[in-house]
């Protein structure tokens, strides 16, 4: 079959703005994606922490879709969600997932691949209760990838909770919401580079020691 849309296979950009070799890196991929993660903050790329989070279930399907970033621990990256969602389900049947940030205007990409634990009670506790009001009302209302017969549903059972906490400043956080540390085990570094020749670094855990190596493009 010949291409159908010619003019989508001839969008392309040629990338030119930095270069990675082994020698510019640090030993610890945790410690080399907070540098890159300061550097896109500064650069001000758009949703600096958003992240597509890849997930397999118990029929080894795949599914993705974004998420943000929420902190960098020593030993990982977290972020929150709803406990039954698909995400949920799919991470408690399947701990081994993937990561993607994609930072276009540095030309940059991070793939992280290893395994969830949810986060301490604790840590989601502080988190709910930073995040804004109407967010954390959200969480609480909506049954997250369950089905809805109408948008209406969503926005009654908002309102009903709205009106709980009318009087109180403090809205607890649900049970079923909270936070996964992915603990890596190999993260790969991807510079853009002129004619498809990119630089790609990555990181190999073994034996609670980090092997660095280049791979082709």
């Amino acid at each position: 079959m010949s291409i159908q849309h010619k003019e989508i296979a001839a969008i392309r950009q040629d990338y030119a703005l930095s270069s990675l070799s082994e020698s510019d890196v640090l030993g610890n991929p945790i410690e080399q994606f907070e540098k890159w993660f300061n550097e896109a903050r500064h650069s001000e790329v758009i949703e600096v922490n958003a992240l597509v989070l890849s997930t397999v279930n118990s029929d080894l399907k795949p599914s993705s879709r974004v998420v943000l970033l929420k902190d960098i621990k020593a030993n990982g990256f977290s972020f929150f969600t709803n406990y039954e969602s698909r995400k949920g389900q799919e991470m408690d049947e399947n701990p081994s997932v993937s990561a993607l940030f994609f930072w276009p205007e540095l030309q940059r990409q991070v793939r992280i691949e290893g395994q969830v634990e949810r986060l301490p009670a604790a840590d989601s506790d502080e988190y709910f209760e930073s995040r804004p009001r109407g967010s954390r009302i959200g969480a609480i209302a909506s049954p997250q990838s369950h089905d809805l017969t109408d948008r209406a549903e969503l926005e009654n059972r908002v309102k009903a909770i709205e009106e709980k906490y009318a009087d109180s400043d403090h809205i607890p956080r649900p049970a079923n919401w909270g936070g996964y540390l992915l603990k890596p085990s190999r993260v790969e570094f991807w510079q853009g580079r002129s004619s498809r020749l990119h630089d790609r670094i990555v990181y190999t855990a073994n034996s609670e020691k980090w092997t660095v190596k280049r791979i082709a493009p």
